[in-house]
């Protein structure tokens, strides 16, 4: 009986090649695309899960406070001895450890240089986070000062397939390590990544870790032990940095690893988001075409079904069973959607290297765990049994005799048709909705990527400050002057792109008590700063090294210059870490930070002796190639140890926006993605409804009607069930994307223009679409449709 139905089954479907296509290609292709973001998701959702007991890893964050006590922000840096003092006066922390930020650093063995990402580390660290060793180990790795850790990558490119363990290499190719551990390379979805790790012991002289209370530069990790309540916990942390540091005006807390990364953002305080924002945005889209791509399904589904209605009483009259045609309808629908699955796992090993390139991850689809799969399989299953109840339960109830007579098929097409109708506007209201907020997404995007930055990037190179480049900076500019590769170079603490430096405390005359509590961005350098940045001078004039007075000068920017009430700034006193300073020039705001936030106050001070980037700005009379050859020579003749190492700040300028960007590709695609769907079942739903009226076209025909009506009439019905869509997901989009716009400082606002946009297009698409399958039944001759059945 079963090989029978699966016969049956088959032949149904082959012999309605076009729609079975039709459904296949779309719950395939939505199938496809929901379970690449889920994907995605996934990726996200595990950050840090990798950790062994990852739930008791714990950051240290500080809310800092303004003059009032009131938080006026939170942040993960803390002072670099935190760790060390927490740990002896706090029984409840079993382990903590410093980490430091990560930066670019020479490795050398023999003949061998790599430049790493390289991170310092108390040995701490290596309880709190489990790497896997593939030599050495965990507990022994740190026991020694002058010791460092490799991932796997890193000793391959050093030594090749020789063990890496116990070896020496140069550091910063000045001091000596040993290798006492390689580790295999982390995962892409960890925080804190690293190719090299530095020991971080006492009387170790490649970091000086002097206190610095009022450094808030460094990261704080830890793990408690059992039974710490951790409400409780930082109830008696919080007066902490007070403690030790009568100055203080931040409050420390901890606050999960595991949560760090989805929910990292704050607000006076509290957790006010993060990615998970970004994250809840893919849930829903994946859900939306998932549920257009289900829709299309069904309708088609049932679409067909209706006329089933005379097989079903035929098979009835010569002794089916009820229970045999609803199992008949059910492993009919199943092997639909089975073999959609099927279609979609193979679209998306295709389709994988494209989506990887394109956000620059590293998904694999057997990263999806056994709940993925579960969650997956369960969808396809109820999809399968939703869309096969329909012929299943209310067919299968026919009487025989009734259908034989006809007496049943209208009212069922009947019925069917408004349930399809409802389907059909959900479907759409979908599509509006990420149709619409594509539209947003890439307006916001484009308004925060036009932005001015303040300083001009182009042709804007920079290098790190490395080796012999400290010694010879001054030879080093002379020559490339000279070389005319360059028309202008400057050294500064950090880029121009990045921001990675605050300060507070500044004192002026006239100001206010809370004045002491402003917040400045800060960059220190030397000569020919604003002329490298391309950054324009309001007022006042750049740092000069012929002029021995600037060496104690100060810049300001505009929002400085408000914040701190200057009427006439040039020639101010400012008093900066107890040295007077005289505000020598005034500069345009630039973008340091987030695109997205208003700037801060910013202050650029000289200082000739700590400066760790080289900027360049290169000469456009000559081929870029050229210019970036010459550098790469003279550079590599001053300083040999070092491979030289140019970054174009418009490419880290473009990093900033990353994650807008996801946004955007991801709306694009799948926005067009269930747009297509929807199409797809609008081709098939016509082409059906076209073969239902193909009698009614032909006496419409003979009795006078145009082409144009026709094609007209047969498209109404459904041009009517998008416009009702777009009326309910346009004001559901209006009020979503308005939320999602309220995170910006800077953001473009939702016009008619874009509302009207996407309505336009979904009804062009889906006129276009009926139209096609209208103006082909409107092409059948009269005589043939009228003896049509």
């Amino acid at each position: 009986m079963e090989e029978l139905s699966l016969k049956i089954a088959w032949r149904n479907l082959w012999k309605n090649k076009g729609f079975t296509l039709i459904n296949l290609g779309g719950l395939a292709i939505g199938l496809a695309a929901s379970m690449l973001l889920l994907l995605y998701v996934a990726n996200e959702w595990k950050f840090n899960t990798q950790f062994n007991d990852v739930q008791n890893i714990y950051e240290v964050k500080v809310n800092h406070l303004d003059n009032l006590n009131s938080i006026k922000g939170t942040g993960n840096h803390t002072p670099n001895v935190l760790a060390g003092t927490m740990k002896a006066e706090f029984p409840g922390i079993k382990n903590a450890a410093m980490i430091t930020w990560s930066t670019k650093t020479l490795l050398v063995y023999g003949d061998k240089s790599i430049k790493v990402e390289n991170r310092f580390a108390e040995p701490d660290i290596l309880k709190i986070l489990s790497y896997k060793f593939v030599s050495g180990s965990a507990e022994t790795a740190f026991r020694q000062p002058n010791s460092i850790v490799l991932t796997q990558s890193a000793a391959r490119m050093l030594f090749g397939n020789a063990t890496a363990l116990n070896k020496g290499i140069k550091f910063m190719n000045f001091a000596t390590l040993k290798v006492t551990g390689v580790i295999e390379d982390l995962p892409e979805n960890i925080d804190y990544q690293f190719e090299s790790l530095v020991s971080l012991n006492e009387n170790q002289g490649i970091f000086i870790k002097d206190a610095q209370w009022q450094n808030y530069s460094f990261y704080t990790l830890l793990t408690l032990n059992k039974g710490v309540n951790v409400d409780d916990f930082n109830s008696g942390f919080r007066k902490f940095l007070k403690r030790h540091n009568t100055f203080a005006t931040a409050e420390p807390f901890i606050y999960p690893l595991l949560k760090s990364h989805l929910h990292g953002e704050f607000k006076n305080g509290v957790p006010d988001g993060g990615r998970i924002q970004q994250v809840k945005i893919f849930i829903g889209l994946a859900l939306g075409i998932l549920v257009i791509a289900c829709i299309n399904f069904m309708n088609l589904a049932t679409a067909r079904a209706g006329k089933r209605a005379r097989e079903v009483g035929v098979r009835k009259a010569i002794g089916a069973t009820r229970k045999s045609l609803m199992l008949q309808f059910l492993l009919e629908s199943m092997i639909m959607v089975l073999i959609s699955l099927v279609l979609a796992i193979v679209m998306i090993e295709l389709s994988l290297p494209i989506f990887n390139s394109l956000l620059n991850t590293q998904l694999h689809i057997r990263s999806l765990d056994v709940y993925s799969w579960l969650l997956v399989l369960i969808g396809v299953f109820v999809t399968g049994i939703i869309a096969g109840s329909y012929p299943a339960f209310y067919l299968s109830s026919f009487e025989p005799v009734n259908v034989l007579k006809g007496a049943v098929t209208k009212n069922g097409n009947h019925s069917s048709v408004t349930f399809r109708q409802v389907l059909v506007v959900i479907q759409f209201s979908f599509a509006v909705l990420l149709i619409t907020g594509t539209i947003v997404i890439y307006n916001q995007l484009q308004l925060i990527k036009n932005r001015p930055i303040g300083y001009n990037s182009s042709a804007l190179v920079e290098m790190p400050m490395e080796g012999m480049l400290f010694q010879k900076y001054d030879l080093l500019k002379a020559r490339l002057l000279q070389s005319g590769a360059v028309n202008a170079m400057c050294k500064t603490t950090a880029s121009i792109s990045t921001r990675n430096s605050t300060t507070s405390g500044l004192e002026w005359e006239g100001m206010s008590p809370s004045d002491k509590n402003i917040d400045f961005n800060q960059i220190f350098t030397t000569s020919d700063f604003s002329k490298t940045m391309g950054i324009k001078m309001i007022k006042g004039v750049d740092f000069n090294e012929k002029m021995a007075s600037d060496t104690a000068g100060i810049l300001l920017n505009q929002t400085a210059v408000t914040a701190m009430n200057l009427k006439q700034p040039i020639g101010t006193t400012v008093t900066y870490g107890k040295i007077k300073r005289t505000v020598i020039g005034v500069f345009e705001d630039i973008i340091w930070a987030e695109p997205t936030k208003k700037e801060m106050p910013m202050i650029i001070l000289w200082a000739s002796f700590i400066p760790d980037v080289i900027t360049m700005r290169l000469n456009p009379l000559i081929p870029v190639d050229l210019a970036l050859e010459k550098v790469n020579k003279v550079t590599k003749e001053l300083n040999q140890v070092y491979p030289v190492e140019l970054t174009f700040v418009d490419s880290l300028y473009q990093a900033k926006f990353d994650q807008e960007r996801t946004l955007s590709i991801l709306s694009n695609l799948f926005g067009g993605l269930s747009i297509f769907i929807s199409c797809l079942g609008l081709l098939g739903l016509s082409a059906y409804s076209a073969e239902l009226r193909t009698k009614e076209i032909g006496i419409r025909k003979v009795l006078g009607a145009s082409h144009f009506s026709i094609v007209n009439l047969l498209c109404w019905n459904f041009i009517k069930m998008v416009m009702i869509a777009i009326g309910i997901g346009l004001p559901l989009s209006y009020y979503l994307m308005g939320i999602w716009l309220a995170k910006f400082d800077f953001r473009t606002e939702i016009t008619g223009f874009m509302m009207l946009s996407s309505a336009g297009f979904i009804i062009l698409i889906a006129y276009l679409t009926v139209s096609y399958q209208a103006i082909k039944a409107a092409s059948v001759s009269p005589i043939n449709a009228i003896k049509y059945e």
